[in-house]
């Protein structure tokens, strides 16, 4: 199989936003975080599909922050761009901001993420991704700590099998 050329990490960037509204907030009168991780989620999701040329499928989310609550009013900015890629996966990373939508003051962070998308084809099997290519000292960073962060994925996902299996097996678990 012939690789794919590989693209600039800025090739695929995008930003979705949103005005928070009264039917977005929780009995805490903030915003949902479900509501602020499907924008997060359709910002990746487009990401995704840019950078790979066709569908791709959430296969995780590898981590979510909230570190500040969102409020009605808010107008609110997911900022998604790949940071790594494999075979026929990509992981995004997401940064939310949130300002005032009758302010001219400056957005601040409200969370992040990283998700992990798998591209398909039209039967929903996995297709090879073009390799991204990390152009900035800041993509650099980032695609390095995509790699801990898909090491780290990969050494709990075994862990955990192998946890299993010697479950089955009637060892006692420690």
């Amino acid at each position: 199989m012939t690789e794919l050329p590989g693209k600039a990490a800025a090739a695929s960037r995008t930003t979705l936003s949103r005005i928070m509204t009264q039917n977005d907030v929780n009995l805490l009168g903030t915003v949902h975080g479900g509501v602020v991780m499907k924008l997060v989620d359709d910002a990746a999701g487009a990401v995704a599909g840019r950078h790979s040329g066709g569908p791709a499928v959430t296969a995780s989310m590898d981590e979510m922050v909230f570190l500040v609550p969102v409020r009605v009013g808010d107008l609110v900015h997911a900022h998604a761009q790949v940071n790594w890629t494999g075979r026929t996966s990509m992981e995004v990373g997401v940064r939310v901001m949130a300002e005032r939508w009758n302010e001219a003051t400056a957005a601040s962070r409200v969370a992040t993420a990283y998700l992990v998308f798998a591209a398909v084809d039209e039967e929903g099997r996995p297709r090879p991704v073009p390799p991204v290519i990390p152009a900035t000292d800041r993509d650099r960073r980032r695609f390095q700590e995509a790699q801990i962060r898909r090491t780290h994925r990969l050494a709990r996902r075994r862990e955990i099998l192998e946890l299993r299996r010697r479950g089955r097996q009637g060892q006692p678990e420690e």
